[in-house]
């Protein structure tokens, strides 16, 4: 059951970005911003957090999950040190994602040759 729900939360996140590229005039960029806010804002208001627990993967694998990522380890740095924690623990919760994003990319760019077009 629990990858049903995975694969059918994940796919609404699919669905929903496909509908904004298709019928609206905002760019894929933005769309991906606004996924990435829609987590921080649907976490700072409680709501994201079941969400979690209900689809596990399907909710923190798409950009509204880095999002929520940074929003939680945001609120965990500021209760254990205070403002400061604002301005690092959100770099600090999302540090190993970002990291692999940055090696699979380099890995990526050394396998693969761009061509002029």
């Amino acid at each position: 059951m629990n990858y049903l729900m995975s694969f059918l939360i994940g796919g609404v996140f699919c669905v929903i970005g496909q509908l904004l590229i298709e019928k609206t005039k905002l760019m894929p960029a933005r769309i991906l911003v606004s996924y990435v806010v829609a987590g921080i804002v649907l976490s700072a208001v409680g709501l994201y957090e079941p969400l979690v627990r209900f689809a596990s993967s399907g909710a923190t694998v798409p950009l509204t999950g880095f999002g929520h990522l940074l929003a939680k380890g945001v609120r965990e740095a500021v209760a254990e040190q205070g403002l400061l924690g604002a301005l690092t623990g959100g770099l600090t919760a999302t540090a190993g994602g970002i990291a692999a994003a940055i090696v699979f990319a380099f890995l990526m760019a050394l396998l693969f040759f761009p061509r002029k077009k």
